[in-house]
């Protein structure tokens, strides 16, 4: 199977906006930690996935009102428990132009929130998917001090 891959698209509104004009970076944060939860919960039940770490999360040009975002969220490493997700984010004006993007960890629960394993396995088949799933192996390695 591909890389699971979650859509989803937001209108950055003037509530949005920080003192210079631009997308607070706390509420692009928001979208994209959710974006990245929806992405686990597509393959998980909900109520067993916690985010564990936000790694990586960068901004690459200024984000201004009235811009509508697609965020694509992607599920691009699985361990035993845990799952790395990549999250990009574009314009739908130009979509090849990454504006932010970030890795997470989500980690697989029981009811009393130990982690246990989620059988999911992440097997790329283009060689972007393969370099999105290399880049994500190693940024996993570096948060777990390997």
């Amino acid at each position: 199977m591909s890389l699971v891959t979650i859509t989803s698209h937001r209108l950055v509104k003037s509530e949005d906006l920080n003192h210079h004009g631009t997308l607070f970076a706390g509420r692009a944060s928001e979208w994209i930690i959710e974006s990245g939860f929806i992405c686990v919960a597509s393959q998980l039940l909900p109520n067993n996935i916690v985010c564990y770490k936000v790694d990586g999360l960068n901004f690459f040009h200024p984000i201004r009102l009235g811009t509508v975002l697609r965020i694509d969220a992607s599920i691009v490493y699985a361990g035993r428990t845990s799952l790395m997700v990549n999250v990009r984010v574009t314009s739908t004006k130009d979509p090849e132009r990454v504006i932010c993007e970030a890795f997470m960890i989500f980690v697989h629960v029981n009811e009393d929130t130990q982690p246990t394993p989620h059988g999911l396995k992440v097997n790329p088949e283009t060689e972007t998917e393969k370099e999105l799933c290399r880049r994500a192996k190693e940024t996993y390695n570096k948060s777990k001090g390997a």
